[in-house]
Parts: structure tokens; C-alpha cells; sequence
């Protein structure tokens, strides 16, 4: 993992850089005395210290690199290329008023410059506004501004510690600061209700590491802590005016260009070889022998699926002036990797029909990487620990085979969907506005698409929507809750229609809700009791809905980068950057809810890049997740699986029942109709926890706590939920990879 971590504190400093008592150095800022520094680590002999118990001490993470000293510290730890991290000062003669951005941005340092002035004045939105995906942190004085995204793919997390606060881009390294222990709770709303922000919070996996919510920023103040946004609040009283749908249009195309183009004017790279090639071997090529020894191309690439999100960031790559793809001297066409799945042929034919027409384009390198049963979901469940658990890690082998085949630098169209489609409950804002007529065209869609009883779905999603409009946000909530407390959870869906009807609610369940035992669900219905008494960030159900889907997405997305991580490679993700998504925002209503709105939006990005032929079928709605290959890993891996949840930790901790798992695992082996998508988060969440109790070391040096095993012996049984606190986790890092 790639990440950075500060804190601020009361005190005047820290023991970060080298410093131990008797060797304070320098004067404290804005002191006229000349007092040595004083105060936190690094003085243990004032009995007033707050972090006095943590005397003779140097703190820092293992494997970092320090960006700015004491006394409010700030690292970069990982594999970061250089361009990656930048930092700027105000002023020379004041060392104390800077900025580092870190990850891919398009902003000049004469651009990062002026907005660190700006910022210096408490002025934060612009620091969101520039093309790329980055965090940006703001030092002036002994105030630090940490922002996240509107997504939340970069997501700021913290926690009290030593008489301050703590911050860092990944939860783990805070809670193996603080030796926290895990939050049950949390992870019973994971799996209850995931798309629910009321049922999750700003918790973490972690007891006491907190994460801010997206398009918020987390300003210190020796210690102190205040948590704000930075877009404007819409008015709740009168509804935004209709916003000009090709005005619209246009700036989701420039937002969405000048995204790609960040990447493609940033400095190239090419991936250190893991391995000697080992020369020609019969049936490999080069780019073969190449993706076997795990190392990426050189230059950059995209995913290629077919569908009209991946093709349109390829195309639009390949399209856009200067020299796309690889590095100079090997030629400057984009690399653009499909990937075939042998085992299960049937039902995406259109797709690779679509992918083999999009990449006769001359500027297209094209590049299939075929896989059988080897590649099936669950067939191979070894992987790294990551920050927090995510579904996608019974699919990471299979991801990891496809992405090995790409560049160093590899776009994919993650996120495109959840940004721009219309989540169903924007029907429902529609009738608040008072704009019915344009509900006829989605309605007409959804009947068509219902195998039978066409004639009534009009009238169904209808009255779902009108529901949901008069239903004010507490009451949804509360409704919510008590259906969990009751155990009313069995949410299976058939079709586009039942999906849409079971979307109009202000909160559902998840598809692995079903699962998990009653005192779990009752602690996720207390959860959302409480957060119904709490004012929403927006009132209006579909807005609502659409945003915490994202964040929802965006979080699974930063879960997927770090459990497909291929060494020496960047994924890009354009749809989730922040300038994409405030256009997107600004699409109205009426347009994201008609049928085929995304695939018009950016066919006419494609055309202002002058690809104006796009093959038959461009725009047909994707299948979902490939049903049958999940089926078919689940029978192949159904032994090891049942071995899995012989004495699982997710029963220990009081989540769900043993055999109650075992049985939905051979009922979906056997072809009976269980939630897959269900059953993936509870094998995911099993994975994380061993992998999590599995770990030993530390990311840091210099803590109290001694390096030992990552966790000591577990009591038989594991606490439950309702019972004793886990006991604390230690969590490894760097040091132990």
C-alpha cells in the first residue's frame, strides 16, 4: 500500500525526526526567546507533558520518507514514484506555510503555489478543483488541512493519539498506532446494509479510527479537530433550476479529457523487472513472457472490455495529442488488454465482438488475455492484506492475470456507472420536482424489459416512487431498522425490475443480510435508529441514494487496487476524480434517467476526440456480474470453502451461524438461487480476518509496544458481538511484507 500519515498535537513537538530528551534543537515557531523546543516525545521531564509517558522515544513509520518535520510531521510510506510526491513553500523565510499533493495531479507548481496563498487564508475548494486523483495537505502555521475526494476513493482517516490527533490516508497504520482493537459493529453494517452510510457512520473496521465523509476536509489545530466540507449546500427549501442538458454534457467532456490527459502528459515509467527473461519459449510472445514474470509494459494502457466506459477512456487515450502508450523509441501505441474468459463463453460474445472492432483502431495495441478455470472466481483465495475487507477479493486472481498484461500506467472505467447513470430513487426527485412526463421513457424501458405482467410495472414503479417522495428521510430510516429488528431481510431479485423496486427506499439490506444471526442485525437496527435522528447531508431521496452508492463503489475500488496491486503499476481510475464528478452532478436529472443516457454521454466525448464510428451495439446495457463463473468457482472451490467455514471468525465474533453458511454455500453450488454477490462479502470478510489475525510486525518503530505476533492467543470462543471487546491488533506493515 501507498499512503501518508501525519498528526498534530497540543504539544510543541514530537520525537519524529531523530530527536530524543537532552537534544532539543531549535526554537519553537513563532517563539521571540530562543526556547529550545519543547514538549511530546522528546521531553519526558515536564510532568505537564500530555505525551510525557511516551518520553526517549522516536516515532516514525517504517519504510517512510519525511516530507516535513516537527512539530506536525508529515510522511509518505510506499513505493511512491517521484512525480508522485510534490510539495511547495509559501515563502522562504517562512517554512511553515506549504503544501504536498500526492498522486497523479495536473496542476503547475506555479498553479500549486497560488493555491497555497489562497489556502493560507482558509479558502480549500480550489485545492479539489485540478485534473488527476491526489490528496493534498495544507500546513500553515501549526494548522494542517487534510482534504479528501468527492468519491472517496482517497478517503482521510483518524484517531486521538498522544494528546493530538493522528491522521493518515489508510486506517490500518492508525490502528496499529493506537493498538486498536476491531469494530464487530462495523463489519455486522458491512454486511448488512453496505450501501448505507447511516448504518456504517464514519467508522472504521477499527475501534477509534474514524474516516471523513466525502467532499469533507479534516483541519487541525494543536490537536484540536474540526471536520467541514468544502461544496456549496444546496438550498432544501426550493429545488435547483433545470440545468442546461447540453452545457451539462459539455463540461462531463472536458472534465473527463482533461482527467485522461494528466496521466498521459505525466512522466512515463517503466516497471522494474522482477525477473530475467528467460528468452523464447513455444506459444509466448514477448508480452507473454513478460505478464508470466509479473512485471507490466512500459508506457500506458487501458482495460478494453467492450463495454462503453473502458472503450471510451482507450479511445479517447489513443485520440488525444502528444505521444500516447509506450515510452518514446518503442512506439506510441496505447496498450489495450481484453480479457476472455474460456470458462464461461456464453453471454458476453457481443462484448468481444464490440472489443475486437474497437481495436482495429491503428493507434490501439490490442492484447487478449484468455483464462479457463484457472481464473474462475475462488480458485485462488491467497492474496495481501488489505486496509479494510471488499468483495472483489474472491475476484483478485482473477483481476491480478488481467492486469499483469497491461502498462505501468492503466486506465480502467471503474466508477463510470454509479457517476454517471441514475440511481432508481432519482425517479422519486423527479415527482418532488414535479417533472412526471419524464418518467414515461424509463418506466416504458423497465416494462419491456419484465418477462412477464408488463402491463402492471408502469403502474408498480410508479407508486414505489410516489412512495418513496412522501416518505420523509427519518421515517424511511426508522422503517429500515425495524424490518432488520423483525428480520425481514430475504431481498432477492430477479430482473432490472425487482432491482428497481427494491433501490426505492431510503435503506435496504444487503444481499448478505440474510445470513447473519439476530443479534447482529439488531446491532445494525440500533445503528440506524440512532442516525435517524441526524440530519442527512441531502433530503432528497435520489441524490441521497445515488451519493452514498458512489461512496460505496469508491471504497470497493481502493479495496481492489490494493488486492490486484501488480508491482510498479498505477491504476486510473478518470470516472472517480473529483472535476468528473462535480460534472456529472451538474447533469440534470431528466437526462440521467432516460435509457442509454450514459452511452449518448460519451459517445459525444468520443466524437470531440474525432471518433465519430463506433461498432454496432455500442451502448447495449453490460450483462451484470457473470453469474455462471461465480457459480462454477464456487463448485470447484466448494471443499475448501466448507473447510473455510468449518470454525469460522465471523461465527466467533457472533456474525453468523457456521452451518447456516455452509449450507447457502452448497445450496449455490448446487444451482439453487442464493445471492452470490451475498455470499462473496462473507467469504471476503472470512479472508480479511485470518489474513488480519495471520500478520506479525508493526508499521512502526519506537511505540510502546513490543514486536511480537500480531495477535496474542485467542480465547475459545471469540467474544461475540454483544460481549467483551475484541482484543487489541497490533497491525503489521511494511515491515513484515
Amino acid at each position: 500500500m501507498r499512503w501518508l500519515v501525519g498528526w498534530s498535537s497540543i504539544a510543541a513537538s514530537f520525537g519524529t525526526a531523530g530527536r530524543v530528551a537532552g537534544q532539543a534543537g531549535g526554537t519553537a515557531h513563532g517563539s521571540s526567546h530562543g526556547d529550545p523546543l519543547r514538549g511530546g516525545i522528546a521531553d519526558a521531564a515536564h510532568a505537564d507533558d500530555p505525551a510525557g509517558h511516551d518520553a526517549e522515544r522516536t516515532v516514525h513509520p517504517v519504510g517512510a520518507q519525511l516530507l516535513w518535520g516537527d512539530p506536525d510531521p508529515l510522511w509518505a510510506v510506499g513505493d511512491w514514484r517521484p512525480d508522485e510526491i510534490r510539495t511547495v513553500t509559501a515563502d522562504p523565510a517562512d517554512p511553515f506555510t506549504r503544501l504536498a499533493v500526492l498522486g497523479c495531479c495536473g496542476a503547475s507548481d506555479e498553479e500549486l503555489r497560488r493555491a497555497l496563498y489562497a489556502a493560507r487564508g482558509g479558502a480549500l475548494r480550489h485545492l479539489t478543483e485540478w485534473p488527476g486523483s491526489y490528496t493534498a495537505v495544507v500546513q500553515a502555521g501549526r494548522r494542517i488541512t487534510v482534504l479528501g475526494d468527492l468519491a472517496g476513493a482517497r478517503p482521510v482517516f483518524y484517531t486521538p493519539w498522544a494528546g493530538g490527533t493522528a491522521y493518515a490516508t489508510a486506517a490500518l497504520p492508525l490502528a496499529d498506532l493506537i493498538g486498536a482493537q476491531l469494530d464487530i459493529g462495523h463489519l455486522a453494517a458491512l454486511l448488512a446494509c453496505p450501501d448505507s452510510p447511516e448504518a456504517l457512520g464514519d467508522g472504521t473496521p477499527y475501534a477509534g479510527v474514524r474516516r471523513i465523509p466525502p467532499g469533507h476536509t479534516l483541519i487541525l489545530r494543536e490537536g484540536s479537530r474540526e471536520i467541514t466540507g468544502y461544496e456549496p449546500v444546496a438550498s432544501l427549501a426550493v429545488a435547483a433550476p433545470e440545468a442546461d442538458p447540453q452545457g451539462a454534457v459539455e463540461g462531463v467532456r472536458e472534465a473527463l479529457t482533461a482527467a485522461v490527459r494528466a496521466r498521459l502528459t505525466a512522466p512515463r515509467h517503466a516497471p522494474d523487472t522482477l525477473l530475467p527473461d528467460p528468452g523464447p519459449v513455444p506459444g509466448m510472445g514477448p508480452a507473454d513472457r513478460r505478464a508470466a514474470r509479473g512485471a507490466p509494459a512500459p508506457g500506458v494502457g487501458s482495460d478494453l472490455s467492450g463495454g462503453t466506459a473502458s472503450a471510451t477512456l482507450a479511445l479517447l487515450a489513443a485520440g488525444l495529442p502528444g505521444a500516447p502508450g509506450t515510452l518514446p523509441g518503442t512506439g506510441s501505441r496505447l496498450l489495450a488488454v481484453t480479457f476472455n474468459d474460456l470458462a464461461t463463453p456464453r453471454g458476453r460474445e457481443g462484448e468481444l465482438e464490440r472489443a475486437h472492432a474497437l481495436a482495429a483502431d491503428p493507434r490501439l495495441h490490442h492484447v487478449v488475455v484468455a483464462a479457463a478455470d484457472e481464473a474462475l472466481p475462488y480458485a485462488e483465495l491467497d492474496g495481501p492484506l488489505t486496509d479494510e475487507p471488499g468483495p472483489c477479493l474472491v475476484t483478485a486472481a482473477r483481476d491480478r492475470r488481467r492486469l499483469a498484461a497491461g502498462s505501468a500506467d492503466h486506465f480502467t472505467g471503474h466508477g463510470a456507472r454509479q457517476v454517471l447513470d441514475a440511481h432508481p430513487a432519482r425517479m422519486a426527485d423527479l415527482l418532488l420536482d414535479r417533472r412526471r412526463r419524464h418518467l414515461l421513457r424509463p418506466v416504458a424501458a423497465l416494462a419491456r424489459s419484465a418477462p412477464e405482467g408488463p402491463l402492471l410495472v408502469p403502474f408498480s414503479v410508479y407508486s414505489a416512487a410516489r412512495r418513496l417522495a412522501r416518505t420523509p428521510y427519518r421515517t424511511g430510516i426508522e422503517a429500515a431498522a425495524a424490518r432488520l429488528r423483525e428480520g425481514g431481510v430475504a431481498t432477492a431479485v430477479s430482473g432490472p425490475v425487482d432491482a428497481s423496486l427494491a433501490a426505492l427506499t431510503w435503506s435496504r439490506p444487503g444481499p448478505a443480510a440474510g445470513w447473519l444471526t439476530g443479534e447482529a442485525l439488531a446491532e445494525v437496527s440500533i445503528r440506524l435508529r440512532a442516525a435517524a435522528g441526524r440530519p442527512p447531508l441531502s433530503l432528497r431521496p435520489g441524490e441521497a441514494r445515488a451519493r452514498a452508492l458512489l461512496a460505496r463503489h469508491a471504497a470497493d475500488h481502493r479495496v481492489f487496487e490494493q488486492a490486484v496491486e501488480v508491482r510498479s503499476q498505477r491504476l486510473h481510475a478518470p470516472f472517480l476524480d473529483n472535476q468528473v464528478v462535480r460534472a456529472a452532478r451538474a447533469l440534470p436529472e431528466s437526462l440521467r434517467v432516460q435509457p442509454g443516457a450514459r452511452a449518448e454521454i460519451l459517445r459525444s466525448v468520443l466524437a470531440s476526440a474525432g471518433v465519430r464510428e463506433l461498432p454496432p451495439g455500442w451502448g447495449v446495457t453490460a450483462p451484470g456480474p457473470n453469474e455462471t463463473a461465480g457459480r462454477l468457482g464456487l463448485r470447484a472451490a466448494l471443499a475448501s470453502l466448507l473447510a473455510l467455514f468449518t470454525a469460522p471468525l465471523l461465527a466467533d465474533a457472533g456474525l453468523v451461524e457456521a452451518r447456516v453458511v455452509q449450507q447457502a454455500l452448497t445450496d449455490a453450488a448446487d444451482g439453487r438461487p442464493v445471492p452470490l454477490d451475498g455470499l462473496a462479502e462473507l467469504v471476503s470478510m472470512e479472508l480479511w480476518l485470518r489474513r488480519l489475525m495471520s500478520r506479525r510486525g508493526t508499521c512502526w518503530t519506537g511505540t510502546t509496544t513490543p514486536r511480537r505476533r500480531a495477535v496474542p492467543p485467542l480465547p475459545t470462543p471469540l467474544p461475540r458481538l454483544t460481549g467483551a471487546p475484541l482484543p487489541p491488533l497490533p497491525l503489521s506493515g511494511p515491515a513484515s511484507r
